[in-house]
């Protein structure tokens, strides 16, 4: 079982609770196509039953790695091919000149842009596992035509058998930094989260939870809000038609109350179900 990141720690259980809820849940539609060239559209709708409705259409371009190519250029150094790298060169030295070969692996670059309802225009670029095996690079900017603003993220995945790491970095605002991570073995987990403002040099917010997940059963105990807001969740998978979960949740800062939640799921057949809280 590959270890969930931070966020998802309690997920089983949470989904149980929050999701296909008219009232309580937004409504989501989305259409996917692709075009014989390879380029994905789609178009996204979501609804929060309390405003208007919000909408997307995205386009995304996958540059598959393959193939080399290089450039015959004259060079005085010489230096071996470093077949490793994406971009290597080999100089070869000869009476009275020396060439080198440059040498570039595509890098398996996918381009993402989305023009939202908002008037917002969202680029992102995305490398997974070509710096490193098991990192994945993401760069997203935003564009706003109506007020000329910029915005610009960067975030960092990366999973290991017994370890996932994320990182993200707001480049114009602060900039600030949200790092998490989980370790696993076993079924066991354990992870933190904290916040950071460069610009102020502070720890802005933290983090923590541990949790045991198998494929019957899972359970987790969170601490959020600098460890003010602790839950304990309870996840049961009875058998294939039916689910059961539970979350408690008390606030430190606000008293001694502590908040239950409970819910069901029963499958009817295989195209619908039934779902109680």
């Amino acid at each position: 079982m590959s270890i969930p990141a931070f966020s998802d720690i309690a997920k089983s259980s949470n989904d149980l609770l929050t999701k296909d809820f008219y009232h309580t849940a937004a409504s989501n539609l989305e259409i996917k196509s692709k075009a014989p060239n390879g380029v994905s559209f789609n178009v996204k709708g979501k609804s929060t039953h309390d405003s208007q409705t919000a909408g997307s259409i995205e386009a995304k371009y996958k540059d598959d790695p393959s193939g080399t190519f290089f450039n015959h250029l004259l060079f005085l150094i010489s230096s071996p091919l470093d077949r490793s790298s994406n971009i290597s060169y080999r100089a070869l030295i000869r009476p009275g000149q020396a060439s080198l070969l440059m040498f570039y692996r595509r890098a398996g670059l996918t381009l993402t842009q989305a023009w939202t309802t908002a008037n917002v225009l969202d680029t992102k670029i995305e490398v997974e596992n070509q710096l490193a095996k098991g990192l994945k690079a993401e760069l997203l900017t935003q564009y706003l035509p109506k007020s000329n603003t910029y915005g610009a993220k960067t975030n960092l995945y990366f999973k290991q058998p017994n370890f996932h790491g994320r990182a993200f970095f707001d480049l114009f605002k602060g900039p600030t930094a949200t790092i998490d991570a989980v370790l696993g073995h076993e079924g066991f987990l354990v992870g933190a989260e904290a916040g950071y403002d460069v610009q102020k040099a502070a720890i802005t917010r933290y983090s923590a939870a541990v949790g045991y997940t198998v494929p019957q059963y899972s359970a987790a105990i969170t601490a959020t809000n600098n460890l003010s807001v602790f839950a304990a969740s309870y996840y049961h998978k009875v058998n294939s038609d039916v689910e059961a979960g539970a979350k408690a949740i008390w606030d430190s800062k606000a008293g001694d109350k502590v908040g239950l939640e409970v819910a069901s799921k029963w499958r009817l057949d295989p195209t619908s179900f039934a779902k109680a809280r």
